[in-house]
């Protein structure tokens, strides 16, 4: 196949195409490189789809497959607008952020989603999921509905910039000293491996698979997460529990980002997590063993070092004050 990566220089995109070109695909990135390098056996254009139209002035030819992943509606429609004619299969690689109501755990492909971002209105961090809608819309329009919208969930594995899954092997293997946890045993984590997200997207390229399909890793209960980590690590490293609400008047952040403890969800998010991944297996998706994806990416924290600054969780510092005001008072 001739595939088209819009993107391809770091994490998914680059997994991506390193897996196409194993595959044998004649594949090209068009991409700035300012996160890293295309990878070896594509071609490389370097462009900046800031630019406009004129981005994709070297792209010339039809594609079997183009690949999109961005997140702002702008470039997303001017692409759509110079290549969607000339593409037999597009694939937009959106997000579960795009769905409107996640306490429902369960919640397939027919759950409503936001509103789409109006039209010259910036995309944001915080208008993530809205972004995320107007680009599928626009895609769907511009494909005639013969695109895959890859709704992706939580993504980790080696090379995860976002430290947010990374976090808990790490945080384990990093020290001896007590881990504090969010009381939140029983509740799901979701999280599908960025290896196999990139096969599942080849598949559905090769395969012309259109469509809404989540793609999500299968739930795993926090606990056992936490129970995995802290046997991968191989140290006698003991979770410290404490409670939703105590964690939050401590100023302790949800999710992600600094001073945060990941994968630990807000109230009325008890599906963020536990969404329906179903469609999607049923048509081809192939998820390896939570452990597997667990342990490499211990491998991957090691590599890159216990250590170091971290985009997410809680700082060396900030966890051992909380542990031992925990201990010196209520709060588990």
């Amino acid at each position: 196949m001739r595939i088209l990566i819009l993107g391809g220089t770091a994490f998914l995109s680059k997994e991506i195409a390193t897996q196409a070109v194993a595959a044998g695909h004649d594949v090209t990135c068009l991409a700035r490189g300012t996160t890293g390098a295309a990878p070896p056996g594509t071609a490389w254009i370097r462009a900046d789809r800031s630019t406009g139209q004129a981005a994709y002035g070297e792209l010339a030819g039809v594609w079997d497959a183009v690949i999109e992943v961005a997140r702002d509606p702008k470039p997303a429609r001017e692409a759509l607008a110079d290549l969607a004619g000339r593409a037999g299969h597009w694939t937009f690689v959106s997000s579960c952020s795009a769905y409107a109501d996640n306490s429902v755990p369960g919640a397939a492909e027919d759950a409503s989603l936001l509103p789409p971002l109006a039209a010259g209105t910036p995309s944001t961090p915080d208008n993530y999921g809205e972004s995320k809608v107007a680009i599928e819309e626009a895609t769907v329009r511009a494909t005639n509905g013969k695109a895959h919208i890859c709704r992706a969930g939580l993504i980790s594995g080696p090379g995860d910039p976002t430290d947010r899954y990374g976090y808990w092997p790490g945080r384990f293997a990093r020290d001896s000293g007590p881990v504090l946890v969010p009381d939140i045993g029983g509740h799901p984590t979701q999280v599908i491996d960025v290896r196999d997200l990139a096969a599942w997207i080849l598949l559905a390229a090769e395969r012309g698979i259109p469509g809404p399909l989540n793609a999500m890793g299968d739930q795993v209960p926090f606990a056992d997460l936490v129970s995995a980590c802290r046997a991968a690590s191989a140290t006698d490293t003991a979770a410290v529990t404490a409670s939703a609400d105590w964690l939050v008047e401590q100023g302790v952040n949800y999710w992600s980002g600094p001073e945060s403890l990941p994968l630990w969800l807000p109230p009325h998010h008890e599906g963020f997590m536990a969404r329906s991944n179903r469609a999607a297996k049923a048509a081809g998706m192939v998820l390896r063993p939570w452990q597997e994806t667990l342990v490499d990416t211990l491998g991957d924290e090691r590599a890159r070092g216990l250590d170091r600054p971290r985009k997410a969780g809680l700082s060396p510092a900030t966890e051992q004050r909380l542990v031992n005001l925990l201990h010196s008072g209520p709060g588990r």
